[in-house]
């Protein structure tokens, strides 16, 4: 078997043998997948925590990943990008598929990777470098504008962050002196500025105030016309606010994967149930 992708730079053509996996879950009312994932498994060692999963998130939408602290959220999180990669003694078994293309296929460059699929984590971590080399850095090491659009791209990735406004005028100052909220969303416009296809957030509010909290939500739905976005959060309503599909995790298994509202109105698994009405958690 032969796998080839439309997306220059992610991997060559090469071999790799059939994967026979169990269909995977499919939330009602999902678009054209963005990401698959085909009996996945990840371990620290000899403990592991995921365990089978199987399903599909759509492209342009915004899932939610929740469930109780330490049941595989955030390691799910970085399995997409490979960021487990960094942690010695880790392992898997099964795959995840980025727009048709296994991530863990020996041909898979990882730095193509982690700009196609951008990490916000839990709190801000600008570069100790200015405003405007914290979103052109990306950019210029990865070659993917000429240096002279490097101004054009930083604006539109700090307008799309919802940031340019307030920061147009102070350009060149230190990205670290910007507030909790600001320097989020320059994380936000560092990673829109590697041109990704898929945006992964860690608890992306879980730093901020309510004030700060509710641009970040704002925009992530409005990015979500344009990037997939999925987004690990201990927030009950905040998944309900943000996201069109909801998975839940328990234990390092999938337990439920749906449309939100039927999540928060009408789940059918009684873990599910148990979560959202804060019985467990």
């Amino acid at each position: 078997m032969t796998i080839a992708t439309d997306t220059p730079g992610f991997m060559t053509t090469a071999p790799r043998p059939t994967l026979i996996a169990r269909p995977s879950a499919i939330a009602e009312g999902a678009t054209a997948p963005a990401i698959t994932v085909r009996d996945f498994h990840f371990a620290y060692g000899r403990r592991e925590v995921l365990k089978d999963l199987n399903f599909v998130i759509p492209r342009r939408a915004v899932t939610a990943i929740i469930g109780p602290s330490g049941c595989g959220k955030s390691t799910f999180l970085r399995s997409v990008n490979r960021l487990n990669d960094l942690i010695p003694g880790t392992r898997h078994r099964g795959d995840i598929l980025v727009d048709g293309t296994s991530v863990y296929d020996r041909e898979t460059d990882l730095v193509v990777l982690r700009q196609r699929v951008g990490m916000v984590f839990q709190r801000p971590n600008p570069f100790p470098k200015s405003i405007f080399d914290n979103v052109a850095y990306g950019p210029l090491l990865n070659a993917l504008v000429p240096k002279g659009d490097l101004p054009d791209l930083v604006e539109k990735s700090l307008r799309q962050a919802a940031l340019w406004d307030e920061v147009k005028d102070r350009l060149e100052s230190p990205g670290t002196g910007l507030s909790g909220g600001q320097q989020q969303r320059l994380c936000i416009a560092r990673a829109l500025g590697n041109h990704p296809e898929v945006l992964l957030m860690d608890e992306p509010c879980s730093a901020l105030d309510p004030i700060a909290t509710q641009r970040i939500e704002e925009l992530i739905r409005t990015l979500k016309r344009d990037y997939t976005i999925v987004i690990v959060t201990h927030n009950m309503q905040q998944a309900a606010r943000v996201s069109d599909f909801t998975a839940f995790f328990d234990q390092g298994e999938l337990i439920e994967y749906a449309g939100t509202e039927r999540i928060f109105t009408a789940p059918s698994n009684p873990r599910t149930e148990a979560y959202i009405t804060g019985r467990f958690g």
